[in-house]
């Protein structure tokens, strides 16, 4: 049996992959540029008998939020959707589940390139580099008003909140620069996993008291970032 997928996009760059995909499914690529016309698009049928879809961050720029008004026009075959990325803050999961639709999402695979980048988002901070770099820029060598001096990674504590994939990640990678992580989490990591990246596990208080760095490893999502908000509230 074959399936039929619509995809809401595919990526240009990944042929190999959909020409394994097209070997088992018909795919059915919308047409649309806009939620309306997407919307109007769905409920004509032409997605009819479709059993998955596959969607991009892109996406959301044609079709919206996955909510329930989406889902609705859908047609009653869809059963998967496949998003492509670790965050799926643009689909609205409890919508998908009344529908009997199941959602994937990839949470590992760009936990490297995530972590590198908070790492160099760091140390771009630490270090003042956006001020100097805009100096270059302007042609002004020291800068009309010198920056502030920058501050050294090292001996700096680095607290994670949220110590997942990414955050694990990136407390390998702030060991090299000399800094010591501590870290709050749901669930405490076994002691062998903590023992690896040097970590120690704190209250969120303490993390937020102990910390130089603060890196918020979480999902996109109110009830898991209320506490750090009600926090800055009352420091306020």
């Amino acid at each position: 049996m074959r399936l039929t997928l619509s995809a809401f996009f595919p990526f240009p760059s990944a042929h190999s992959a959909w020409a394994d995909i097209n070997s088992i499914a018909d795919v059915v690529t919308p047409k649309s540029t806009n939620r309306s016309d997407f919307l109007e698009e769905s409920r004509s049928g032409v997605f009819a008998g479709c059993i998955v879809a596959y969607r991009t961050f892109a996406s959301v720029e044609t079709t919206g939020e996955v909510d329930a008004e989406l889902l609705a026009a859908l047609p009653d075959s869809l059963r998967f959707i496949c998003h492509n990325g670790a965050g799926y803050d643009q689909i609205n999961v409890p919508a998908c589940t009344d529908r009997g639709i199941r959602v994937s999402n990839t949470p590992t695979a760009v936990d490297d390139a995530t972590a590198d980048m908070a790492i160099f988002l760091m140390l771009g901070a630490l270090r003042n580099l956006a001020v100097g770099m805009a100096s270059l820029r302007a042609g002004q060598w020291r800068g009309k008003t010198p920056p502030a001096l920058g501050h050294d990674p090292q001996g700096k504590v680095l607290g994670i909140l949220g110590m997942g994939g990414i955050g694990k990640n990136m407390a390998k990678k702030a060991l090299a620069f000399g800094m010591e992580i501590r870290y709050h989490n749901r669930t405490r990591l076994d002691p062998d996993a903590e023992g690896e990246i040097k970590a120690r596990y704190v209250d969120f208080g303490t993390l937020l008291a102990e910390s130089d760095v603060l890196s918020l490893n979480l999902p996109l999502n109110v009830r898991l970032l209320s506490p750090l908000l009600s926090w800055t509230k009352s420091a306020d």
